[in-house]
């Protein structure tokens, strides 16, 4: 499999990335490529490992170790590495529908359970992959095609985010007759207004439509299931219905004067820059919203990084990032062994290039919003921060951060991003279709199964399994599109 010494003969080397001083001036991607000859080296660096935990998916330690679409890593890295590119793609398509959005943005869990990666640095399999895609589109070996015969079932998916589209992808070609609907006025979900620009290129996403497209799936925008359209009227005219509407119930901050003007929720707020960027074709961003403010971002995970890299680029005064938690170590503790997802401080893009802009690291760790102190006009003109402290709670027994008595310290601030989780599906789409919550009110099913409580209404992605990653999306939309299919047509060849 590959070069047998190659991860002894060649040392990791990432693709090229713009630098921060010219990437902060626009919202284009700022990843290069790596040529060919050094392409096929770093796929040589995979090193024909006895167990490839790469493509295992399973959870350890509460995380997952390891892709959860069971992409053959070493397979499709041994192909790379041969310069049999083409048959990289056929490899990695069997298992994955959409690489063009995972190769950008997932945070690479095959290579935190890479066993090069145990004692050197993993092999570049997330950017390989990519490389793998990008080759595909660009020698027209991404097509889809219209079934050759139809099912005459139909299928209508809720969302168009990337459990979405991997389900009306898969039951698409199946040969059902797949709508999808989605409540903004355009396609993607997450991947659209979720993300910014820089880190996927909102082009990546309507080549990927367009081919969908072309295929036969229907696209209906500015349809919202639930308000514009009756959920009812989905279950009379649809063999089956999917839920596929994301976590995107936002988790506020609780504290005096949160009705001040200038604190938005993290999404919100990504989703208007994007949506203004694509409106006037990337040629005036929406600077109006953030220059010359200083910002704080409560949040410290992928949307508050995200945050932060957006700021900068709309001109911002200054942007602190706020994480309640301890600052993670800078190695893994015999705590967090291999192959378990590593708990280690990571620097993304938004806080590299705040460290270039400010010279200071953004993230202020242990410390959240006690109160937000509004002018006479009712705009935002400070905050009071608080340090926060690790304590048992007497009564669950768990530890709690908790304030620091006497901590308390105030900070001008004119606008704050609001960037900490979400608390599960939304309740006015649940309650139109009637289906049994859990306890974190994503919808109920038993498990590894997507069927819901509601007869011919499935469910996937996030609306399943809470706030999670794009890679974990397109699987449970692949798996769901097969139950779905299984349940139309008595058994799937999905």
């Amino acid at each position: 499999m590959g070069k047998t010494t190659g991860f002894l003969e060649y040392e990791r080397k990432n693709d090229p990335i713009r630098p921060e001083e010219e990437r902060i001036g626009d919202f284009m991607e700022f990843h290069g490529d790596l040529n060919q000859k050094d392409r096929r080296k770093q796929a040589a660096r995979c090193m024909d490992c006895g167990v490839p935990f790469c493509q295992s998916g399973s959870m350890l330690g509460g995380m997952a170790s390891g892709c959860p679409l069971h992409n053959l890593v070493p397979e499709t890295n041994d192909l790379v590495f041969r310069g049999r590119m083409e048959e990289a793609y056929n490899r990695l398509s069997i298992t994955h529908s959409l690489p063009e959005f995972t190769s950008r943005v997932c945070p690479a869990l095959c290579e935190a359970a890479c066993t090069c990666g145990l004692h050197d640095e993993p092999v570049a399999t997330k950017e390989n992959e990519k490389a793998i895609v990008e080759f595909a589109y660009a020698n027209g070996l991404v097509n889809e095609e219209a079934p050759t015969q139809r099912t005459g079932k139909k299928v209508a998916v809720v969302g168009s985010g990337p459990s979405g589209l991997a389900a009306a992808l898969s039951l698409n070609r199946r040969g059902h007759e797949v709508t999808v609907y989605e409540r903004r006025d355009r396609i993607g979900g997450l991947l659209r207004y979720g993300i910014p620009n820089m880190k996927l290129d909102k082009s990546v996403i309507d080549r990927r439509v367009d081919l969908m497209k072309e295929a036969g799936v229907k696209f209906v925008v500015n349809a919202d299931i639930g308000k514009d359209i009756k959920a009812k009227d989905l279950e009379k005219n649809y063999d089956a219905v999917v839920l596929a509407c994301g976590a995107s119930n936002p988790r506020n901050i609780e504290a005096t004067g949160r009705d001040a003007k200038g604190i938005y929720f993290a999404v919100d707020f990504l989703t208007e820059v994007t949506k203004s960027l694509l409106d006037n074709g990337f040629d005036h961003p929406p600077v109006d919203l953030v220059k010359g403010k200083d910002v704080i971002v409560i949040g410290g995970g992928d949307t508050g990084n995200d945050c932060v890299g957006s700021c900068i680029r709309l001109g911002a005064k200054s942007v602190k990032q706020l994480e309640m938690m301890p600052m993670p170590s800078c190695e893994r503790l015999a705590s967090n062994p291999w192959p378990q997802w590593p708990r280690v401080l990571k620097t993304d893009y938004g806080q590299e290039e705040a460290i270039y802009k400010f010279g200071t690291d953004p993230r202020i760790y242990q410390t959240t919003v006690k109160e937000f102190i509004k002018d006479k006009k009712g705009n935002l003109k400070e905050v009071v921060l608080v340090s926060l402290e690790s304590k048992k709670d007497e009564a669950t027994g768990r530890m709690m951060m908790v304030p620091v008595e006497g901590s308390e310290k105030k900070v001008t601030c004119q606008m704050v991003l609001i960037a900490a989780g979400f608390l599960g599906s939304e309740k006015y789409v649940t309650d139109a279709f009637g289906v049994e919550l859990d306890g974190r009110t994503n919808v109920k099913t038993n498990p590894s199964e997507y069927a819901s409580s509601k007869k011919n209404v499935y469910v996937c992605g996030d609306m399943h399994r809470g706030q999670s990653l794009v890679v974990w999306a397109i699987a449970e939309g692949q798996n769901a599109a097969r139950e779905v299919d299984e349940a139309l047509m008595g058994y799937s060849n999905l």
